[in-house]
């Protein structure tokens, strides 16, 4: 698995790599049942504290994304909730978002376009 930072992100180095493993389990580059590299290890390839993996690890699993265990380690979840709409955090995200894209000139339609072709793809790059 491959976790890149982003040096000098104003979004903590936990919540990327919170961030970038909920975009592989989206996008099907994580499997369900698949194992997680160790926090140790993924601290070690990354170049980071392990406590910042530790952290994302516990966010990741409060919410649902990963289980764990003193003897398999982490892993992706075998399912995840289908609640069928956002979270009222992620609506609060959504509308700093459409802020930011208003403010930068984009309309509604190239908005949406976007929207549309990053969640067809399940990529963001």
């Amino acid at each position: 698995m491959v976790i890149a930072i982003r040096d000098g992100s104003e979004v903590p180095i936990y919540q990327q790599i919170r961030d970038q493993i909920v975009m592989g389990i989206s996008d099907g580059r994580l499997q369900p049942g698949e194992a997680l590299p160790t926090v140790r290890a993924l601290a070690a390839e990354i170049g980071i504290n392990s406590m910042t993996v530790n952290k994302a690890y516990q966010l990741l699993k409060l919410q649902g994304y990963i289980t764990t265990d003193r003897r398999n380690g982490a892993k992706v979840a075998g399912s995840f909730r289908d609640a069928g709409e956002l979270t009222q955090e992620n609506r609060e995200m959504l509308r700093r978002l459409i802020s930011e894209a208003k403010l930068a000139g984009i309309s509604e339609k190239a908005f949406l376009e976007e929207c549309s072709r990053i969640y067809q793809s399940g990529r963001t790059d």
